[in-house]
């Protein structure tokens, strides 16, 4: 007999809007025997069922439902419903935007909380982050071969998430051919080169798409800075937009590397690009001191806020940052600013911009405003999906 989780009175509310999370402080008691990530029936506290969802005892996301219908099991057929609901909405933008790689299932957004699926040319990479989804292990896997029999299968479960749900991490060939150093994926008329193995996530920045994009648009003969540049993305489309000239900035060597290969994989010209190893709070100080200046900066940097408690040091951060950045660019330049710390409201992000405007003795007008691409859909009932945020600032005076 399934085992039946219990909220306590009251507390179903976010569940009768089809949110897809139970927290620990919502459950009165479970009963039965459940193994963690196994799936139980939640209930009201009356013994009305709500939704079928993944246990996750060591969490404090209790339970993530699978389904609010109760006549839907969880087994292969599931998986394969959602994989291919998902796909058609990704063949649809993979045509219109020219792309060999995009994100397949993004989460609770997708119906498959816990996973995440990005497919690289013939490549599916998967990331299992909660009890639930490597419980799933094999109907996922199995789902993913009918659906995609002629793709090789990579496992990047190698992310600290998954000790919060006391899991172990996991990375490896699950099937198929193993990836090559570097596979290449194009993305807008430009490509660019993706570890899978090694690189950050699932080995590249698929939600930045949309941005990068836009930063061809800001390009045309401007001097550019790309600040924390990971694999120089940025930096090729602003070239493929005919800057004057690009530097790319990160701590990573390696990244610099691939970086400089994706300029000439694009036969844009390499001479026109330069590549610097440094950190950027660091740098940015020092091109300050030198009086140096740029028409559009580019600030993409990692997450600052892994937990609430981290939210007011990290808001230090992005203001420093941003006002050294609007301090470097000439009248009129551009700076393209981003977080993707899922706890920074986008209200509180703006408020930043405007108080590292003001820091900085500068007029700034925003002008466009960013999220994550596409092939990361926000489901209306998890807000929570809208992690990345970004504004185009440009500088009046």
């Amino acid at each position: 007999m399934t085992a039946r989780l219990f909220l306590a009175k009251g507390r179903e509310k976010s569940l009768l809007r089809r949110h897809p999370w139970v927290f620990s402080g919502a459950v009165t008691r479970v009963e039965g025997n459940a193994a963690s990530g196994e799936t139980i029936d939640v209930c009201d506290f009356q013994g009305k069922w709500l939704a079928r969802a993944a246990f996750s005892p060591q969490s404090q996301i209790r339970a993530r439902v699978w389904t609010f219908d109760q006549q839907e099991a969880v087994d292969r057929d599931f998986f394969i419903n959602r994989l291919q609901t998902a796909q058609q909405w990704r063949t649809w933008l993979a045509e219109r935007d020219d792309l060999t790689g995009y994100r397949l299932i993004a989460g609770e957004s997708d119906g498959m909380p816990g996973i995440t699926i990005d497919r690289f040319q013939n490549f599916i990479v998967l990331q299992l982050l909660s009890a639930g989804a490597e419980y799933q292990r094999a109907n996922l896997l199995a789902a993913l071969q009918h659906c995609y029999p002629e793709c090789s299968i990579y496992d990047r479960s190698d992310v600290a998430v998954r000790k919060k749900e006391g899991l172990p991490l996991a990375q490896g060939l699950v099937l198929g051919d193993e990836p090559p150093a570097l596979l290449p994926i194009r993305e807008h008329g430009m490509q660019i080169l993706v570890d899978i193995k090694e690189g950050h996530k699932t080995g590249f920045y698929l939600d930045q798409r949309d941005s990068r994009l836009a930063a061809r648009r800001f390009s045309a003969n401007a001097k550019v800075l790309n600040c924390f540049s990971y694999t120089g993305a940025f930096a090729v489309s602003a070239l493929m937009g005919g800057c004057e000239h690009v530097i790319s900035v990160d701590t990573s060597q390696a990244a610099l590397d691939v970086a400089c290969q994706n300029v000439e994989l694009n036969q844009l010209d390499l001479s026109k690009a330069e590549f610097v190893r440094d950190d950027v709070f660091q740098l940015l100080r020092k091109y300050r001191d030198e009086g140096r200046k740029f028409d559009l900066i580019i600030m993409d940097p990692p997450k600052f806020v892994e937990n609430k408690s981290q939210l007011a040091g990290a808001c230090r951060g992005y203001k420093d940052i941003n006002m050294l950045a609007m301090n470097l660019l000439n009248s009129g330049g551009i700076l393209l600013s981003f977080s993707c710390s899922g706890l920074m409201p986008i209200e509180l992000f703006q408020k930043i911009l405007a108080d590292a405007a003001i820091d900085a003795g500068r007029d700034v007008q925003f002008i466009e405003q960013y999220r994550q691409a596409a092939d990361h859909p926000v489901i209306a009932s998890y807000p929570e999906g809208l992690y990345l945020k970004g504004f185009a600032c440009r500088v009046v005076g």
